[in-house]
């Protein structure tokens, strides 16, 4: 029995494009995490590094530089990999205003932002759907 989520299929090639991105993240976040504590401190910043715009900005960009890497392993174009790197950063991006008006919480925001980023990648996948429905080589930016 053929099934539409094989990564021989088109959504099959997608879904497992955006679980690579998820596990991406996961691990820009845990491998880059601890570098910016060591930076930090070594430089002062620790008291910086914990408010919470550069903080959310940080994890955005832990997360972008693993995802950008593994897509442009898997052989993406640089349209798609920036595209997908704005996609961590537009949550919290659009979260910071309400954020500094009290509408929400530090914490609201921090959540928020993630759990925004998944429709946000899953949108910037779908701007380039050739790209990520093929094989990953087979479409590129």
């Amino acid at each position: 029995m053929k099934t539409l989520l094989r990564p021989t299929t088109p959504t099959g090639h997608f879904v497992q494009h955006y679980l690579e991105m998820v596990v991406a993240m996961v691990i820009g976040m845990v491998a880059l995490g601890p570098l910016w504590s060591l930076a930090g401190d070594a430089l002062g910043w620790t008291a910086f590094l914990h408010a919470p715009e550069p903080m959310a900005l940080v994890m955005a960009t832990n997360m972008s530089i693993a995802m950008c890497a593994w897509m442009r392993f898997r052989g993406h174009g640089w349209p798609a990999t920036l595209e997908m790197a704005a996609a961590m950063y537009l949550p919290f991006v659009v979260l910071f205003p309400p954020m500094w008006a009290g509408l929400i919480s530090t914490g609201t925001m921090m959540i928020g932002g993630h759990v925004l980023m998944l429709p946000a990648m899953a949108a910037a996948m779908l701007l380039r759907r050739a790209e990520y429905t093929a094989h990953h080589c087979e479409a590129r930016s």
